[in-house]
């Protein structure tokens, strides 16, 4: 076999890979977008009167990144969001609709996309770098990394925007959801690394071929 021959077949090899959207990825983006949904299902617990609930979507959010790396995480929410947005009442309360973008939530709801997708992002070096007993410890970090600069972030912004809120008045009303969402984040990263264990190709299989 020719040398050109032999690279030839490896280019296809690799381009084979490569290949970013298998049966595999399909189901796993729909099942974590239905676990998101889900998550909504729990009632809320009301903070203050700004309409911005404490519930387990971010704890879903979280899980996803973790689990499924940035650009499926980031598929499974966009799956979630254009579904909500079209109609179907899987927003906290039961809400749906593009007019929650003009409320209190929307600083959070935008941060969802982009917070599943930057923690997606860290959990693939967390896999290549780490070994498996201390991915515990990097999950939560890489997740509360997350929740801090983006998820909070985007929210305070959004209180700032929506509901005219100075960033000091944004700012306190946020420290609210601190406590939740460090123990969210701890549920979060024990059950990814029970995942990672339990289906190691889940995420590795997918490093090893980018």
């Amino acid at each position: 076999m020719s040398q050109k021959t032999r690279s030839a077949e490896s280019a296809g090899n690799g381009a084979a890979r490569r290949r970013p959207w298998d049966a595999q990825s399909l189901a796993l983006v729909a099942v974590f977008a239905a676990l998101i949904a889900a998550s909504a299902i729990v009632p809320g617990i009301p903070v203050g009167s700004f309409g911005v609930p404490i519930t387990l979507q971010t704890l879903a959010i979280a899980l996803t990144g973790l689990v499924l790396g940035g650009t499926r995480a980031a598929a499974a929410v966009g799956l979630y969001l254009v579904l909500a947005f079209a109609g179907l009442p899987i927003f906290s309360g039961g809400r749906a609709g593009l007019q929650i973008l003009a409320g209190g939530s929307a600083g959070y709801i935008v941060a969802f996309l982009v917070g599943a997708f930057v923690l997606g992002l860290l959990a693939q070096a967390v896999i290549r770098r780490f070994a498996a007993k201390r991915r515990a410890v990097w999950f939560f970090l890489a997740a509360t990394l997350v929740s801090v600069v983006v998820i909070h972030g985007f929210g305070v912004l959004g209180m700032m925007i929506n509901l005219k809120l100075s960033w000091q008045a944004a700012f306190v009303a946020d420290l609210a959801y601190y406590p939740g969402d460090i123990l969210k984040n701890i549920v979060a990263s024990l059950a990814a690394v029970a995942v990672h264990r339990a289906f190691p190709d889940v995420l590795v299989r997918r490093v090893k071929a980018a």
